[in-house]
């Protein structure tokens, strides 16, 4: 590589500054081949399979929860934890304003009414003060989602749920493994709610779990994602729990991908903690508008689905985030940028008569098309920043890499902002 490739931006025609591949995802072994090969061949396929019944007792083992039960996807756990909890149409629930789409229409989709607050302007998990403010004598529950690479501050969300009597039902579609006090994310509130959808650090395509630690709770959600059966006393059989159900269920194949999974995850965790580790301290020794955000010393461990991290536009040197992006991703540095805020995020157009909002009493419903939450507005149009888990696994030469094509940006501060007006010019 010639010193004029190596000094010039790969947006102007330069060489990019990373030239390693990340570790593909997802990750499958020869012990899944096996196991799919037997199932295919002898059955079942589904209701509670061998499988099944043993993912769900080494996931609640890895967790650290009581009970742990598998879901068609993650979704449709939230909704299930919801109501098995004891959220009820009318109910008031508190939603964090910058989330995935399914935590405000799994609210949504019970009856309940969703109250979106702010978040945290460091982790982006929900502000628990602005949760505080809006408790209403209707609030019945709080959804704390830990979202990318960082947790809510669970000590202050369970502090609320005691004083005002809510139930707590952990997102932690992001936090396969972490861990608040040494505790699990998904044993904390009255329920956890998990996603295993393609992208996540433990996957079978599609496919979710709900982990509690009360035996009425896990008899109630369990009976309402499998068709209305519930456990028997034993724990060996089923009858009819007395619910109003559905068929949310998960099947053996998608069993036997999360079994495999939990056999590398412990080991896949550690290296995404060691990389992130570098990476935080390469960022800050180069310094420039990108840093990783600051971990909480009460989590005892992070699983990282995504590096959290933060872009400050006054150290860009006039260059904005989605220029700044774009001249990453040139270099081979994959960056990306948080969610839309829920309220306004393009694939859920609450005004749209397929949603349940033009239907609600307006009095008792927040207004979501005016809503503007300072701290999301923020983090979502202009500072927030992340890094996908799938950059985490390779080795630390690659890590390397990419804090070499973050600091071969920062340099060229001048020369991005220049390259882009040009280009803006012309259009």
């Amino acid at each position: 590589m010639s010193s004029v490739g190596v000094s010039k931006l790969a947006i102007s025609g330069g060489s990019p500054a990373v030239t390693l591949e990340h570790q593909p995802w997802p990750i499958a072994g020869d012990l899944e081949a096996r196991w799919m090969d037997e199932v295919v061949r002898s059955g079942p396929w589904s209701w509670v399979g061998p499988h099944e019944r043993a993912f769900c007792e080494e996931f609640a083992r890895f967790i650290g929860a009581r009970h742990a039960m598998g879901l068609s996807n993650g979704t449709v756990t939230i909704q299930t934890a919801l109501q098995a909890v004891g959220v009820r149409p009318g109910d008031e629930v508190i939603v964090p304003g910058l989330t995935w789409v399914a935590t405000m229409q799994a609210a949504l989709d019970i009856g309940a009414s969703v109250v979106l607050v702010d978040i945290d302007p460091e982790t982006w998990g929900i502000d628990p003060a602005a949760a505080e403010a809006a408790i209403t004598e209707r609030t019945r529950a709080i959804v704390p989602v830990h979202l990318y690479g960082c947790m809510v501050d669970m000590d202050a969300i369970m502090d609320l749920a005691r004083r005002y009597d809510l139930k707590v039902v952990e997102d932690c579609a992001h936090q396969h493994g972490s861990r608040w006090r040494d505790r699990g994310a998904g044993s904390i509130g009255d329920a956890g709610s998990f996603s295993f959808q393609q992208s996540k650090i433990l996957t079978s395509g599609e496919g979710g779990a709900i982990t509690c630690n009360d035996d009425e709770v896990y008899r109630t959600a369990f009976a309402l994602k499998h068709v209305g059966w519930a456990p028997t006393a034993d724990g060996e059989g089923l009858e009819a729990g007395g619910v109003y159900a559905h068929n949310y269920r998960t099947t053996e194949m998608q069993c036997v991908l999360l079994r495999g999974g939990l056999t590398r995850i412990e080991e896949q965790s550690r290296i995404r903690g060691e990389n992130v580790a570098r990476l935080t301290e390469g960022l800050a020794r180069i310094g420039g508008p990108l840093r990783v955000a600051r971990r909480d010393p009460r989590i005892t461990r992070q699983a990282y689905y995504a590096v959290t991290m933060h872009f400050d536009p006054a150290q860009a040197d006039g260059v904005d985030r989605a220029h700044y992006v774009a001249a990453l991703a040139a270099e081979g540095v994959g960056i990306g940028v948080p969610y839309y805020p829920v309220y306004r995020h393009p694939l859920m157009n609450l005004q749209h008569p397929t949603s349940p909002i033009p239907f609600r009493d307006p009095a008792l419903t927040q207004d979501y098309a005016n809503l503007s939450l300072p701290n999301v507005e923020r983090t979502c149009g202009e500072t927030g920043a992340v890094m996908s888990h799938k950059s985490l696994l390779s080795e630390p030469e690659y890590i390397d890499q990419l804090i070499e094509g973050v600091a071969k940006v920062n340099d060229r501060l001048e020369a991005v902002r220049e390259h882009f007006a040009a280009q803006e010019a012309t259009e």
